[in-house]
C-alpha cells in the first residue's frame, strides 16, 4: 500500500498542471497530433524518472535531491541542482496557487461569497503546510483520499461528456506546422513533471526492492498519461478545437460547459480543484524536504520558505498560469532530464561506492538510452526558444 500510495503521489503531482493546461494548449493541434506528442514526451520523462530513481537507490542519504546530487556530482553539481530545483518548484507552486485561487474564488462566488483570490490561496497554502509538516504518512493518506475522489469526479465527467461526444471533432486535422507543435512542448513536458518527488518517495520506501521502485515509477507515470488522453478526448469531443483555443484561464474552460447541467459544471470545478491540490501536495512536500535538506532542519524555517515566501511571487505573477508552467519547463530540462542523466552516469562508474546491503536499481537501456535522454532534453530545450 505504501508503494501504491507513492505511485498516486507521483501521479497526483503531475496531474494538476496538465489537466488544466493541456486542453488549452493542445486543442489547437487536434486530438491525433496531441496523442502523438503526449506519448513521445511521456516516454522521455518516464525514463528520466527511472534514472533519478536509480541515483537515489545508489546513495546512502537519499531523502533530498541536494544530498543525492552532492553524493553523485560533488559540491558544484549540488549547487547547480539546488538552484534549478528551487526555480522549478517555485514556478510550479506559483502556478498551482494561481489556479487554486481562481477556482476557489469562482466556487465560493457561486455560493454567494465574494472572497478575494489572495485570501483563497493564502489560507489554502497555510493549511496544506500544516499537513506537509505533520509527516509523509499523513500526506500519503490524504493524497489517497483526494486522488480517489478526483478519479471518481473524472469518471462522472467523462461519462457525462462522452454521452455527447462528436467524433468528427476528434478527427479534425489541425492546420499547424511542426514548429507550432515543438513550440508548446515545454508546457506538455511540465505536465509530466512529477519526478521532483522521487527522492522523497525512494526514502519513504527504503525497504522496497529495485523492481518495486521501478514499478512504482512506471505506474505513477502511466496514470497521468491515461487521464490526460481521456480528458483531452472528452474536452475536444464536446467543444471542438476552435472554441478551446480561445480560453485564457481555468474559469473560462469550466464556464464553457454552462450549456450542460449546473451539476456537471460543479463537478468539473471540484475535479479541477482536486487535481491542483494533489499536485500542490506533491510539489510542496518535495520543496519542504529540500529546504530541510539544504537550508535548515528547522520545521519553522522550512515552513516559511515553502508555504509563505511563494505567496509574494503569486501576487507578482497574477494571471500567468500557463506562463509559469512554460518557465518551469525550461528549468525542468536541467533538473529532471540532464541532472538525473549526469547522476545516473556517475553512479555507474566503477569508482562510485554503492550502499552496502541495499537492492540498488539500474535503469534499462544501457548507453543507448542515455544518449536518447540527452537528445530528448536538447529537443525540449530548443523548443523553449522557438516561442
Amino acid at each position: 500500500m505504501k508503494l501504491f500510495g507513492s505511485s498516486l503521489i507521483l501521479a497526483g503531482t503531475a496531474l494538476g498542471a496538465g489537466m488544466l493546461a493541456i486542453p488549452m494548449v493542445l486543442a489547437q493541434f487536434g486530438f491525433l497530433w496531441s496523442l502523438a506528442l503526449m506519448v513521445f514526451i511521456f516516454l522521455g520523462t518516464t525514463y528520466a524518472s527511472l534514472l533519478l530513481a536509480e541515483a537515489c537507490t545508489k546513495t546512502e542519504d537519499n531523502g533530498g535531491l541536494s544530498t543525492v546530487a552532492f553524493a553523485t556530482l560533488g559540491a558544484k553539481g549540488k549547487y547547480a541542482m539546488n538552484l534549478c530545483f528551487y526555480l522549478l518548484l517555485l514556478c510550479l507552486i506559483v502556478a498551482y496557487l494561481l489556479g487554486l485561487g481562481d477556482l476557489f474564488h469562482r466556487l465560493l462566488l457561486s455560493f454567494g461569497f465574494d472572497v478575494p483570490q489572495p485570501i483563497c490561496y493564502s489560507v489554502f497554502s497555510i493549511l496544506m503546510g500544516i499537513i506537509v509538516v505533520s509527516g509523509k504518512s499523513h500526506i500519503d493518506k490524504l493524497n489517497r483520499i483526494l486522488f480517489i475522489l478526483m478519479v471518481v469526479m473524472l469518471f462522472i465527467v467523462i461519462i457525462s461528456l462522452f454521452s455527447d461526444l462528436h467524433f468528427d471533432y476528434l478527427l479534425q486535422s489541425a492546420d499547424v506546422s511542426m514548429r507550432d507543435v515543438v513550440k508548446y512542448s515545454t508546457v506538455i513536458f511540465t505536465s509530466f513533471a512529477s519526478m521532483v518527488v522521487i527522492p522523497s518517495l525512494v526514502s519513504y520506501n527504503h525497504e522496497a526492492s529495485a523492481k518495486q521502485i521501478r514499478n512504482m515509477v512506471w505506474l505513477g507515470s502511466i496514470i497521468p498519461l491515461i487521464c490526460y488522453l481521456t480528458w483531452l478526448a472528452a474536452i475536444i469531443g464536446n467543444l471542438g478545437t476552435d472554441q478551446i483555443s480561445q480560453f485564457n484561464n481555468i474559469s473560462e474552460l469550466i464556464k464553457a460547459f454552462s450549456g450542460h447541467s449546473s451539476i456537471l459544471q460543479m463537478v468539473i470545478s471540484i475535479f479541477s480543484a482536486l487535481a491542483l491540490i494533489t499536485s500542490f501536495l506533491g510539489v510542496s512536500m518535495a520543496l519542504f524536504d529540500q529546504n530541510k535538506d539544504a537550508i535548515s532542519n528547522s520545521n519553522a524555517v522550512s515552513f516559511s520558505l515553502t508555504f509563505i515566501l511563494p505567496l509574494f511571487f503569486v501576487a507578482v505573477f497574477s494571471d500567468q498560469f500557463i506562463s509559469m508552467l512554460d518557465y518551469a519547463g525550461m528549468v525542468l530540462v536541467f533538473l529532471a532530464l540532464w541532472g538525473p542523466l549526469a547522476m545516473a552516469m556517475s553512479t555507474r562508474r566503477p569508482t562510485f561506492k554503492l550502499v552496502d546491503g541495499v537492492d540498488t536499481y539500474t535503469a534499462e537501456g544501457g548507453r543507448f538510452m542515455l544518449v536518447v535522454t540527452f537528445l530528448f532534453g536538447a529537443f525540449i530545450f530548443i523548443s523553449w526558444f522557438i516561442q
